[in-house]
């Protein structure tokens, strides 16, 4: 903690004091922190080793930007530690989707969605800055690969080889041509579209504040297919914890405010039949990302966070997104794959469906 304070004061000018844990992750320690003016900023320390070196590399960079999140007041790379002005101790959007208030669900998901397409539709110019800016903060690896960089890891193909050892190793038998089909789904969706996103666009890490929707988080900024953004309006929230049910037409009226944003960018995208192929390509990445990080952890339910309640368990989130994308006709190896998971896994856990996010059940919006 000592040595966070004294690399902040560095970077200020000034010693911050009475340090606020926010909480932070395995990779990194975030404080609320008091300055002698009597304002506060957000000071974000990463931790030693390639994670947090890649976590911190991408963050900097993506806040370097200026196109979202909070402003960047200071850098140190041999910490490494940034220091940023203090959104301060708004709602999030998670916050909205646990209470009790349909109408502030339905403009969250709404602000959301324009902030996630606007944000999307004005960085199509912007990736070789990305890049530049994370090799200036350390995205350099040992071996001269870009050991920060999200968008260049190719992770839907880790994930495609990870989810056919699984499978193995379960006693999954796969259908013939699941590797070429899964293969080609990557290789269509890899480079289509780009845009640049934070990373975790998950409901906890968007502020509603009065000024608007601010985005933090940018531990995996990066430039990746617009389809993949896309896809946490369907699904919804596709990397989340915070994933409920939305009712009936609220998740086409957000993917719908998305979309509208990023036709500015790409006009292709106002193709149905292109908009439409785009993002089945990207629940069926995703898809098979929540797969290989869930199944493993099945044999014993739990929730998917470890404080937050409501919380959906691994398996009903599981069960939710094979049963989506067992009607993803156009990928025949993979609906025969999720269709024998649904079947072969599934059929002791007698799990309950995935509920419906708390503000709209208590009205009994369905």
């Amino acid at each position: 903690m000592e040595m966070i304070l004294h690399a902040a004061g560095e970077l200020l000018g000034t010693d911050p004091s009475r340090p606020v844990d926010l909480g932070g992750s395995t990779r990194s320690t975030v404080l609320r922190c008091r300055t002698a003016l009597g304002g506060s900023v957000v000071v974000k320390s990463f931790r030693d080793g390639p994670e947090g070196r890649r976590a911190f590399a991408s963050e900097a960079a993506g806040l370097s930007l200026g196109l979202a999140g909070p402003e960047l007041l200071g850098v140190d790379a041999s910490v490494p530690l940034l220091v940023m002005a203090d959104l301060g101790s708004a709602p999030t959007l998670a916050d909205v989707l646990l209470g009790d208030d349909p109408e502030a669900a339905v403009e969250g998901l709404l602000a959301w969605a324009r902030g996630l397409g606007r944000l999307a539709a004005g960085s199509v110019h912007r990736r070789a800055d990305l890049a530049r800016l994370r090799a200036r903060y350390g995205g350099v690896g040992e071996n001269g690969e870009n050991a920060a960089s999200g968008d260049e890891e190719r992770w839907i193909a880790q994930r495609i080889t990870a989810l056919l050892a699984l499978l193995a190793e379960a006693g999954i038998m796969t259908p013939e041509g699941l590797a070429e089909e899964l293969a080609e789904i990557e290789t269509t969706i890899w480079d289509e579209y780009p845009v640049f996103t934070p990373g975790d666009t998950c409901p906890d890490n968007n502020l509603i504040t009065p000024e608007g929707l601010r985005l933090i988080d940018f531990e995996a900024a990066c430039f990746q297919s617009v389809f993949l953004t896309a896809a946490y309006c369907r699904m919804p929230f596709s990397t989340c914890w915070c994933a409920f049910r939305l009712p009936a037409g609220v998740a086409e009226k957000i993917e719908q405010a998305f979309r509208l944003e990023v036709v500015a960018a790409y006009p292709a995208l106002a193709e149905e039949a292109v908009w439409q192929a785009g993002i089945r390509r990207a629940v069926a990445a995703w898809t098979v990302n929540t797969t290989v990080w869930l199944l493993p952890r099945t044999a014993e339910d739990g929730p998917l966070h470890r404080t937050r309640r409501p919380v959906p368990t691994r398996r009903q989130l599981l069960l939710h997104r094979w049963e989506a994308a067992s009607a993803l006709e156009e990928f025949p190896a993979l609906t025969r794959t999720m269709r024998r998971l649904l079947r072969e896994v599934t059929g002791n856990w007698e799990t309950p469906p995935l509920p419906g996010y708390p503000a709209f059940e208590t009205r009994g919006i369905r």
